[in-house]
């Protein structure tokens, strides 16, 4: 259906109901009325001989450049079953603030014995396999009885990614807090009422820079705070040096981790990089070794850490590896030792998927991670 130009003002004042068009640039002047007809609201990205695109139906096209058509496609994902984030171990966080000791037998941990293995005060899980009657000693799947002090872990982030069957046509990501919606882009844009409940997924159509801060259009006049999104941007083009068509991809800036195969995004998730000044290197790395589960652990008094029964370990650049991380609740900003994290379950998943000599493809799109080979000596976590 065409309408007279004449016509078009009726036609705008219905549709900005729905969609406010001032976020999204001026309104034109209404042009003179030359006998041309104005076509109905859609998107012409091809042009149209027969019609003028102009008033909604450029409103309409712009949107539909970006991604966005109205109503929103759907996004198509499932998640991975469940089940994958069940283990069969359970784990003891010993103090931070005292020395962890480990007794070869239960009576000496009892009377606190002076035979016992002793580290440093720092970060401490061990895996457990039963208690004595009291609750107040534990039996280390490695052999050594503990004394209580601290708290068992008695549930996992339950936190999984997405599973896809075709590349998104749009960038994508996950809230980690919740963030209010805005009208525009800015501090000062006003804002629409509308809260983002955390670890949401949206789509995100387009990014803006306004003084030095990212805002994500997740809808027509919907802006969220870049920061507060971790966005994955699929990008089907393997990196230089991938050959196989499968690789893992990392990226620091975002804290995402996208998992692609035959050229297509078959996987992502949130993850946890390096944190200052043990960051996670950039490079393309392949896979070195896959481990059911792994100790960790750093000797070093002013930085020690003994991690126990570590899930789905894979290294990739020396004591690098992607890992679960039992002792994360959250995902979404750098916080290891330069591992890359990951839940339970999104650990699982990936140790199954990969084979040892896949390509990491680690990248920092900002820039700011440091490149010097000197940095990124000792261990990982």
């Amino acid at each position: 259906m065409r309408l007279k130009i004449s016509h078009l003002a009726l036609l705008l004042l219905l549709i900005v109901g729905h969609f406010p068009v001032q976020a999204q640039g001026a309104i034109p002047e209404e042009e003179s009325y030359s006998g041309g007809v104005v076509c109905s609201p859609d998107a012409y990205l091809n042009g149209t001989s027969d019609c003028l695109p102009l008033g909604p139906s450029a409103y309409v096209a712009s949107l539909a450049s970006i991604g966005l058509t109205i109503p929103p496609r759907p996004f198509i994902a499932s998640k991975p079953s469940p089940e994958l984030a069940q283990v069969p171990y359970r784990y003891f966080h010993m103090a931070d603030d005292l020395p962890p000791k480990f007794f070869p037998t239960l009576a000496e941990a009892q009377e606190n014995s002076e035979n016992a293995l002793i580290y440093a005060p720092g970060f401490v899980y061990i895996s457990y396999q039963s208690m004595d009657e009291t609750g107040h000693h534990f039996l280390t799947r490695s052999g050594y009885w503990i004394r209580g002090d601290g708290n068992r872990v008695h549930e996992f982030s339950s936190f999984q990614g997405l599973l896809f069957r075709e590349t998104p046509r749009v960038a994508f990501g996950w809230t980690f807090e919740q963030i209010p919606v805005q009208s525009a882009p800015g501090y000062g844009a006003a804002e629409t009422g509308q809260n983002i409940p955390s670890l949401t997924v949206v789509q995100v159509y387009k990014t803006e820079v306004i003084n030095d801060t990212a805002w994500n259009m997740i809808g027509p006049n919907q802006w969220v705070e870049g920061r507060k999104v971790a966005v994955v941007t699929p990008n089907t083009t393997p990196p230089e040096g991938v050959t196989n068509g499968r690789w893992i991809e990392v990226n620091l800036e975002e804290q995402t981790i996208a998992v692609y195969e035959n050229y297509q995004l078959v996987f992502a998730t949130m993850g946890a990089t390096g944190a200052e000044p043990f960051w996670t290197r950039p490079g393309l790395f392949p896979i070195t070794e896959k481990k059911e589960t792994e100790t960790m652990r750093n000797n070093d008094p002013t930085d020690f850490y003994y991690l126990e029964d570590v899930p789905y370990t894979m290294y990739f650049d020396g004591d690098r590896a992607l890992h679960a991380a039992y002792w994360r609740t959250r995902f979404g900003y750098p916080q290891s030792h330069g591992c890359v994290n990951l839940s339970m379950g999104d650990a699982h998943w990936l140790f199954d998927w990969a084979n040892v000599g896949d390509w990491v493809y680690v990248h920092d799109p900002s820039g700011k991670t440091p490149t010097d080979p000197a940095l990124y000596q000792g261990g990982a976590y």
